[in-house]
C-alpha cells in the first residue's frame, strides 16, 4: 500500500541541527530568550487555567486586573513576593531553603535542548532556534526530570513535620512508577527515528508525526507526563483532603511561589517534549507544509506551529484538571505498575519485532500488519475462554455486622455508637481502677481495725 510506505524502516540519516555559526552573545541571547519565555509562559499558563476553569464552570474567571484579567497572575506573584517569609523552627534550615531551588533549577534545564524551530536568522547570524542539542537529548532530559524530584523529597523530608514527609515519600514512589513508564514510551520513537538527538527527531517526521504509528507509545507517554507533573488526577503528593498540601505545606512567601513556578514550567516542559517526540515539532500542520514549496516551515513560521501544539497540551491539562477526580493512592500505584509498564513493555516488543521483519526481510507492510492484526484477534478470543474466577461459596453462618469505628478511629460517633476507648485513655482507665482498688482495700482494713478496738464508753473487762 502506497499509504504504509509513509512509515520508514530507518530514518538514522536525518540530519541535526548545526551550531557551527553560534558565537557566546548568540548562545547568550538564546539562554535568556529560554528563561523570559518560560517566565512569561508561567503567567501566561496560571491565568489561561483560571479563565478555562471557570468558563468550564458558567463563571467569569479572572476580569479585574487588567484587560480581561490579565494583570491577576503578575499580582499574585507580587503578593507572593511581598507576602511575610515564615520558617519553621524544626526544618533542616539548609535544605530546607535548596529544596525550592533544585526543583526550578531542573525545570529550567529541559528547554534547553527543545528544538523551536529551523534555522532562522538573528542579528545576521545563522543559527538553529534551539540552545543546543547532543546525540542524547532526550536521556538528558529524563536525568534533569529525575533531578528535579530531589526538590520535592528534600523539601518534605527538611520541613520536620509528617503531612510535608509524607507528601515526599509519595512523591518518590510516583515518580520511580510514571517515569518508567514515560521512559519506556519513549523507546519506541528512539526505534523509529533512529536516534536519541531531539533536533534528528524532528527531522525525521517530515513525512509522518510519530503519534500515528505509535499511538499507544504516546497514549501512555501522556498518562505518564500528566502524573510526573503532580497534575490532577494524580496530584498525590500535594493532596489537600489528605495532607493539607502536601510537601509544600511549611513552605510560604517565595519559597512556596518556587514550587509552584517549578510545577508549571514542567507541564510546558513535558508539552514540549510530546510535541518534539510526537507531534513534528516546529513542523506544520498537514496540508500547509506543501503551500508555496513549504514557506511554513522555513524562517519564523515554524514557532509559531510549535507555540499552537504546546498550548493544545497545556488546554488537555487544564481540561483535565476541570474534569477527572482525585485518584485513590493504592489505584494510582496500581495503574502505574500493573497497566501502564507492561503496556508499554509489550509496545516495544512489537515495534522492534516489526522493524526487525522489515529491514532483514522482504515481507512487505501490509502482510505483516495483516499477520499481526489476526494474531491480537486471535488472542482476544482466547481471552474470552479463559473462565473467570469466582468467589468461594458463601458459609452458612451470617457474616458479623460491620463496625467501621472498631480499632477506635478518631471520627464523630453515629447515634447510638459509642467509640472504644483510645489506648492511652484505656491505660489511664486501668490505672485509675487500681488506685480505686487500692484505696477500697486500705479503707476497708482501716474500717477492720476500727472495729476491733472498743469504743469510749466501753471499758475493757478485767481478766483472772
Amino acid at each position: 500500500m502506497p499509504g504504509l510506505t509513509l512509515v520508514p524502516t530507518q530514518v538514522a540519516v536525518a540530519t541535526g541541527a548545526d551550531f557551527s555559526n553560534d558565537t557566546w552573545w548568540i548562545v547568550a541571547i538564546k539562554a535568556v530568550g529560554v528563561v523570559v519565555f518560560l517566565l512569561t509562559s508561567v503567567l501566561i499558563a496560571i491565568w489561561f487555567e483560571r479563565k478555562v476553569v471557570a468558563r468550564m464552570q458558567i463563571r467569569p474567571g479572572p476580569n479585574v486586573h487588567g484587560p480581561f484579567g490579565l494583570l491577576q497572575s503578575l499580582a499574585d506573584a507580587m503578593k507572593l513576593l511581598l507576602k511575610e517569609d515564615i520558617n519553621v523552627k524544626a526544618a533542616d534550615k539548609v535544605l530546607y531553603l535548596l529544596a525550592p531551588m533544585i526543583s526550578v533549577f531542573a525545570s529550567l534545564l529541559i528547554f534547553a535542548v527543545i528544538p523551536l524551530g529551523p534555522e532562522v536568522s538573528i542579528f545576521g547570524v545563522l543559527t538553529p532556534l534551539q540552545l543546543t542539542d547532543f546525540p542524547v537529548s532526550v536521556l538528558y532530559i529524563l536525568a534533569a526530570a529525575s533531578f528535579g524530584v530531589y526538590g520535592i523529597v528534600l523539601g518534605g523530608w527538611a520541613s520536620g513535620s509528617t503531612y510535608p514527609l509524607l507528601g515526599g515519600v509519595r512523591s518518590t514512589a510516583q515518580v520511580i512508577s510514571y517515569e518508567l513508564a514515560m521512559g519506556l514510551s519513549l523507546v519506541s520513537v528512539f526505534i523509529l527515528a533512529g536516534s536519541m538527538s531531539t533536533s534528528q527527531i524532528v527531522a525525521s517526521q517530515d513525512q509522518i508525526w510519530w503519534f500515528l504509528p505509535l499511538l499507544p507509545a504516546f497514549v501512555i507517554y501522556f498518562i505518564s507526563m500528566v502524573g510526573e507533573v503532580n497534575r490532577l488526577p494524580f496530584d498525590l503528593p500535594e493532596a489537600e483532603g489528605e495532607l493539607v498540601s502536601g510537601f509544600m505545606t511549611e513552605y510560604s512567601s517565595m519559597k512556596f511561589a518556587w514550587f509552584f513556578l517549578a510545577e508549571y514550567i514542567n507541564m510546558l516542559n513535558v508539552s514540549a517534549i510530546a510535541t518534539t517526540l510526537f507531534f513534528g515539532g516546529w513542523r506544520a500542520p498537514f496540508g500547509l507544509h506543501l503551500i508555496n514549496d513549504g514557506m511554513f516551515n522555513e524562517g519564523w513560521w515554524p514557532l509559531l506551529w510549535f507555540l499552537a501544539k504546546l498550548w493544545t497540551f497545556m488546554f488537555l491539562f487544564v481540561w483535565i484538571r476541570g474534569t477527572l477526580l482525585r485518584f485513590r493512592y493504592d489505584q494510582f500505584m496500581k495503574f502505574g505498575w500493573k497497566i501502564l509498564i507492561p503496556a508499554a513493555l509489550a509496545w516495544i516488543v512489537m515495534v522492534a519485532a516489526v522493524q526487525s521483519v522489515r529491514q532483514f526481510t522482504d515481507i512487505d507492510l501490509q502482510t505483516l500488519l495483516i499477520a499481526l492484526g489476526v494474531v491480537a484477534v486471535v488472542g482476544i478470543g482466547l481471552s474470552f475462554l479463559i473462565p473467570e474466577k469466582k468467589a468461594p461459596p458463601a458459609t452458612g453462618s451470617e457474616p458479623d455486622e460491620f463496625d467501621a469505628f472498631a480499632g477506635g478511629y478518631p471520627v464523630p460517633p453515629l447515634p447510638g455508637q459509642t467509640l472504644p476507648p483510645s489506648p492511652r485513655r484505656r491505660a489511664r482507665m486501668a490505672q485509675e481502677t487500681e488506685q480505686r482498688t487500692a484505696t477500697a482495700v486500705l479503707t476497708a482494713e482501716a474500717d477492720a481495725s476500727t472495729t476491733d478496738q472498743p469504743s469510749d464508753g466501753e471499758e475493757e473487762e478485767p481478766r483472772g
